[in-house]
This record gives structure tokens, C-alpha cells and sequence, in this order.
């Protein structure tokens, strides 16, 4: 006669250890709800089983008298311990979801001690659910620098920029806005500055943003602080036009509004009170954001069709041709082609294969974790990104669980038990993420190249959170340049003589090393290696770039290593075009440059100060497109989705 229980039991196999090593584990997601026992021990209490099928599969009794074995007992069981009742819903409602769960269980239960050290290699022997506090509060900091970094970095360089001076003064810009748009700016253009675009309130943001950070990194108030960040660094972003367009600033504000829904809700740090456990909703929506920045960028790469790309040699001229060179990238660079082309294949594999293994077991997204660590530290030493680097190595931090982080900070083995978030911050998180998934999934699948019909509702969302850089599309050098068009700015008060602008960072005088910038972000200077790609009518900026030395404004003249006319501005300036290329060994030991430079002609024709009066702010005739720049174009030259 059947024994009369009053909890559901799960009956396993006791004498497998694959078994063993997952019935713990389902102890500690189950918590209290359930009764574990072997069948060695509870065959006899339940003559209503077939023997025989115990060492077969698991089984699950309830005290209804209820009987499941297999997929559906492991289901059954999750739903009645109020985990992933998902997963017994689809078993139960979604055709053919039931027979593929059976067959993957039957499979796994024939072949047991195989799949007993494919779960050691793959999770290891541990039991206890990982817990990712610590992986939180260690990601949460990083960030707070990463977030600092990019304020300060900014503040020194934003009234040669955009302020009142600058080189694309942020009033003309949103005058220009509000002119075209209307009341519709404030969607498409969301930021702060619309309440004040003085210059007062530019330096108010980037302090604003910096001492956020700081409360950030100190663990109080996180998650306004977040908030604050999130808003400032929006706001100065959409301001900055071309000047803040990167896809790093885009990649730092998908993290910082995914932290803001990551980090614990109290306002002040507890150490005798653990805080619960992040959602992991979101911790998976930001091993997603680090997915498409790798695998976006191998995938962008091969779906150009680039020449380079396809055979394996872009690298031999990548070194040479990127924004801004290091020494260290001089040194690459007279590598031999074979090295270059191993090279290639090394970034492919590091961008579209690595990547995989975020989303695998324990162990192999360990190795995910140190592979893309030792990729981005690799092309920090050969190239400047700004803080694009850091913030992806601060991305990686979310790969390991808190037991690895405690083995690497050699802090004792024994974590805090495990408290689950509240139901309410669930019911916030897991619809935020369907909708970042479903505005981001098509934007990674499009970057393939093929064209797909997405429904019009999953474009409006896309096109609703664009705006706010919520859903992004990353991938560097898509195309590889195979030459380095440099533009060289000069000034003459007599249009005879001439003398050289000397930036801080780009190359100019063929004898000065290349040098490291990173973490800051000379913003003008990589602008110029863009503008040197085409001309002009593409990069309208730069003709308000020369008008301001012409003008001898302060700010912009900051931006610079030097100014030829300390006493008064130039009368005229130009801007000319030559072809970089690196020296090698013998050249640099005779000569000591570090460049070979040949002139190409004129990038931009010869300006009189007199022929371009600088327009003010508070001038009604540079506003509504009647300038150098029309507002039309101004808004255009953006890109919708950086």
C-alpha cells in the first residue's frame, strides 16, 4: 500500500554521483519545498513504482498522489518551489517542448558517466548556487571609474568643444534644434541642457557627474547615483554632436542604465546585513551588451566584404592606419606578414568564437572572461580607445561568479547565505529585459547583412529608445583603411610663409613618438582622423574648427599642443592633406622620425578672417541654417544610432 506523505518527495539515484551532485543542487534552489530521497531507501514505501524505473530516471511524488518522473518530476519540481515556472509551463502548453525535454533527459540518463565529467569540466564539483553580490559590487565600482574617467576626461576638453566658444557651441545647436523640430526635440534630442546651455551648466554636468561617481564607487546611494550619471553623460552626449558620437560613449550609457536596475536599492552601505542577490534578468542583459560588442565586431568585419578582412591581411596595415597610434603599434607594424596574417585569424576567433562562451557553464565562460580581458589588453597597448578598453574588460567582470572572485581576492571561501530579491524588483526586471532583448536582437542580426522584416512594433521600440542610446549597434573597423591621410593645419598672416598647428596627440611632426593617451579621450584629435577619410561636406565641423583659430579663441587654442601666433590670431589658415606612413628600422636609427610623410594638396582652401566672421551664439543670423553649417546638415551629420 502506498505511503501517505505530506510533502512532495523526489526520489533519485543514490549511488550515482552525477545524480547526487544535482539533487544538492536542486536542494538549494527548492529550499524547503521539497523532500529528497534515494531510491534505495524509498522504493518500498511507494509498490505504485515500477522498481525497474528507478535507476532510469527521478520521480517525483506529491501528496495528491501524483506521480511524474523524468523532464516533467524536474519541471514539477521547480514549479512547486516557485522557480522557473516557465519551464513546467511550456512542458505542459507548447507542442513538441515536451517530447525534445524527454528525449534530451533519456539521453543524459543512458549515458550518466559521461555526462558526470562533462559536468565536472564544465561547472566543476561545487553544489551551492552561485551567488553574484560580490560580482556586483566589484562590477559597480569599476564602472564608477570607468564613469569618472569619461566625465573628467571631458570637462577639460568641453569649452574648446562645445561651449560658448567652442568649436560647435551646444546654444547654436539646440537653437538650431528647437527651430527645426519643435516640441519634438526634447524626444529626439533628450537633454539637460535644454533648461540652460550656458557654459556654467556644461562644467555643473561633468562635476555633477564626476562627484556621482565618486558616491558610486563608494557604495552609497548607488542606484541614484546611477541615475545621475545615467542623465548627465546622456545629456552631454547629445550635445556633443560629432564630438561625442563614439560607439564607446554609446557602450557606456547601455551599461550605466542596465547598472541602474543592477545595483542593491538601499540608500547607504550594511555590512552585517547582506543585500540581496542583483537580478538576474539584468546580469544576463549585460553579458548579452558584452556579447554583441565582440561578436558584433568579427560579424561587421566579414559582412563588409572588405578585401583586407576576407584575406586575412588588414592587420598589416591596422597598426598604421587606426586613429591614434602607440609606439607600441610602430613596433607591430614591422612584424612580417606572416605574423600579421596569424594575427587576423587570432582577432576573428577572440571577436566570433570566444564570445560564445559567455553564455556557456561555469568554466568555460571563465575562459571567455580571461580571453577577452587579454584581447582588449593587447589592443589597449597598440591603439587609443579612450576608456573603450576598460569599460569592456569592466563588462567582463560579470562573467565570474562570487566564489571565483573570492578564490582570485583570496578572501575566505564561506559567503553570506544567499538572499533572494523581492518580488517587486522581478516584476521590473524581467519586462525591462524582454524589451531591451527585443529592441537589441535585431539590431545584432542586421549587422549580418541579410534583411529581415521585423514587426513594426519591435522597430518602434527600437526607434524609441535610440534616442536614449538604450539599443545600440557596435563593430569597429568594419572597413580597413589602407592608407593614412593626415591633415596638417596651418596659419600665415601674409599667405606666403606658413606655420604648423601642433596637436596634442595626432601625428604631426614626423620626428615625435607616438604616445599613449589612454584612459583620457582627445576628442578633436580622433575627429581629425575622421575628417581626414573624406572632406569638407561630410565633416562640416572643421570649417568652425578653423574659423575659431582664426579667431583666436582661447578654449580651442587650449585644445592644442601649440599655437604659432601666441601675440595675435593668423590671418589666414588652411588645412593640408598629406600621406603618413611609418619608418622602419634603418630610417629610424638614421633619422630618428618615426614617420614618412608625402604632401597629397590642399584639404581645405586658403580662409581670410575677414571672409569668415565668426558667428555668436546670441546672433539671429547663424541660427535656423543661415551659417557655414545649416542646421539641417547639422542634424543630418549625426548619427542616429552611434
Amino acid at each position: 500500500m502506498a505511503e501517505t506523505i505530506n510533502r512532495p518527495i523526489m526520489i533519485y539515484d543514490g549511488r550515482c554521483c552525477f545524480c547526487c551532485r544535482w539533487i544538492e543542487r536542486w536542494k538549494s534552489i527548492t529550499a524547503s519545498a521539497l523532500d529528497f530521497e534515494p531510491y534505495q531507501q524509498a522504493a518500498g514505501r511507494f509498490p505504485q513504482i515500477d522498481p525497474g524505473g528507478f535507476g532510469q530516471a527521478v520521480h517525483l511524488v506529491e501528496p495528491d498522489g501524483r506521480i511524474s518522473r523524468g523532464a516533467q518530476a524536474v519541471f514539477r519540481a521547480l514549479a512547486l518551489a516557485r522557480r522557473y515556472r516557465w519551464l513546467s509551463f511550456f512542458y505542459e502548453n507548447v507542442p513538441g517542448f515536451a517530447g525534445v525535454a524527454e528525449s534530451i533527459y533519456a539521453t543524459v540518463a543512458a549515458h550518466r558517466t559521461a555526462a558526470d565529467r562533462l559536468d565536472l569540466l564544465l561547472i566543476g564539483p561545487g553544489t551551492q548556487p552561485a551567488s553574484y553580490r560580490l560580482t556586483r559590487q566589484l562590477f559597480l565600482r569599476l564602472l564608477a571609474v570607468v564613469y569618472l574617467i569619461a566625465f573628467i576626461s571631458l570637462w577639460v576638453q568641453i569649452d574648446g568643444l562645445i561651449g560658448s566658444r567652442g568649436i560647435l557651441p551646444v546654444q547654436t545647436f539646440l537653437h538650431d534644434i528647437q527651430t527645426v523640430l519643435g516640441n519634438d526635440r526634447y524626444w529626439r534630442f533628450p537633454t539637460l541642457l535644454w533648461f540652460d546651455p550656458g557654459d556654467g551648466f556644461l562644467h555643473f554636468l561633468c562635476a555633477g557627474g564626476a562627484a556621482a561617481a565618486i558616491l558610486l564607487f563608494a557604495g552609497i546611494a548607488q542606484w541614484p547615483a546611477l541615475a545621475v550619471l545615467f542623465a548627465f553623460y546622456l545629456s552631454l552626449t547629445v550635445a556633443g554632436e560629432n564630438f561625442l558620437s563614439f560607439q564607446w560613449d554609446a557602450l557606456l550609457l547601455e551599461a550605466g542604465f542596465l547598472a541602474i536596475f543592477f545595483s542593491p536599492v538601499r540608500l547607504w552601505p550594511r555590512r552585517t546585513r547582506p543585500a540581496p542577490e542583483p537580478s538576474r534578468a539584468i546580469l544576463w542583459l549585460l553579458r548579452w551588451l558584452l556579447f554583441r560588442v565582440m561578436f558584433m565586431s568579427g560579424v561587421v568585419k566579414l559582412a563588409s566584404g572588405d578585401p583586407t578582412w576576407r584575406n586575412l591581411s588588414a592587420l598589416r596595415f591596422h597598426y598604421l592606419t587606426q586613429p591614434l597610434p602607440t609606439w607600441i603599434s610602430w613596433y607591430f607594424a614591422q612584424l612580417p606578414p606572416w605574423f600579421q596574417t596569424f594575427s587576423c585569424g587570432v582577432v576573428f576567433f577572440a571577436e566570433l568564437v570566444i564570445p560564445l562562451l559567455i553564455f556557456a557553464p561555469r568554466r568555460p565562460r571563465l575562459i571567455a572572461f580571461w580571453a577577452i580581458i587579454t584581447f582588449q589588453l593587447l589592443i589597449a597597448a597598440t591603439g587609443n580607445y579612450g576608456f573603450f578598453n576598460i569599460l569592456t574588460i569592466v563588462l567582463c567582470c560579470t562573467l565570474p561568479d562570487d566564489a571565483f572572485w573570492r578564490w582570485l581576492l583570496r578572501r575566505p571561501p564561506i559567503a553570506p547565505p544567499i538572499i533572494s530579491a523581492p518580488r517587486w524588483r522581478r516584476a521590473l526586471t524581467v519586462p525591462l529585459a524582454i524589451v531591451l532583448l527585443a529592441a537589441t536582437v535585431p539590431i545584432c542580426v542586421d549587422a549580418f547583412g541579410v534583411s529581415i522584416s521585423w514587426p513594426a512594433p519591435i522597430l518602434d521600440l527600437e526607434n524609441a529608445l535610440t534616442p536614449f542610446r538604450m539599443a545600440n549597434g557596435y563593430g569597429l573597423f568594419a572597413i580597413m583603411t589602407t592608407s593614412r591621410p593626415e591633415i596638417i593645419i596651418e596659419g600665415s598672416d601674409d599667405a606666403q610663409t606658413w606655420k604648423s598647428y601642433a596637436f596634442k596627440w595626432k601625428p604631426g611632426d614626423p620626428t615625435r613618438r607616438p604616445e599613449f593617451t589612454t584612459p583620457y579621450m582627445p576628442r578633436l584629435d580622433w575627429q581629425m582622423w575622421f575628417a581626414a577619410l573624406g572632406d569638407t561636406s561630410n565633416n562640416p565641423w572643421i570649417v568652425l574648427f578653423l574659423n575659431r583659430l582664426l579667431d583666436g579663441s582661447p578654449p580651442v587654442l587650449r585644445l592644442l599642443e601649440t599655437n604659432p601666433f601666441p601675440d595675435h590670431p593668423p590671418q589666414y589658415v588652411r588645412a593640408v592633406l598629406y600621406d603618413y606612413r611609418f619608418t622602419d628600422f634603418p630610417t629610424r636609427r638614421a633619422t630618428g622620425a618615426w614617420w614618412d610623410r608625402t604632401p597629397i594638396g590642399i584639404y581645405c582652401q586658403i580662409s581670410r578672417r575677414s571672409d569668415f566672421p565668426i558667428p555668436q551664439a546670441s546672433s539671429p543670423g547663424w541660427h535656423a541654417g543661415s551659417g557655414p553649417v545649416s542646421v539641417a546638415l547639422r542634424i543630418a551629420s549625426l548619427p542616429p544610432s552611434p
